[in-house]
């Protein structure tokens, strides 16, 4: 009874050296875990583009946008997409002033924040 919980507790603190057949054993344990359970059991699903209200000035609102939901649009029309996509989700008439495309270090475009008022 002893000797099982000794081996427990040196199993759950990992007490083993390296290069041993118990290190070895854990880290197959491990690897098999993260290669072999479904990633359906953790619910991680696929992120959907999404709009978010940002905080702006007290007669503005600011709106985060996915690129992907504005990627169609060219760059003349993307004012124009951008307030129909926001009346659709926000059910509100909004007038958008402008757009500022976000671009990472690499020069991708990382989305867009749209500045409307009412």
């Amino acid at each position: 009874m002893s000797s099982a919980l000794s081996e427990l507790k040196r199993f759950i603190f990992w007490d083993y050296k390296r290069a041993s057949w118990q290190y070895d054993v854990m880290v197959g344990l491990i690897l098999a875990f993260i290669f072999l359970v479904p990633r359906e059991w953790f619910r991680d699903q696929p992120k959907a583009a999404s709009i978010v209200m940002l905080p702006a000035g007290h007669d503005a609102n600011a709106y985060w946008i996915e690129p992907e939901l504005l990627s169609s649009a060219s760059d003349a029309g993307r004012t124009a997409a951008a307030q129909s996509l926001l009346e659709s989700r926000t059910h509100k008439q909004l007038h958008v002033v402008r757009i500022e495309t976000i671009i990472d270090s690499e020069e991708e475009t990382k989305g867009y924040i749209a500045y409307t008022r009412p």
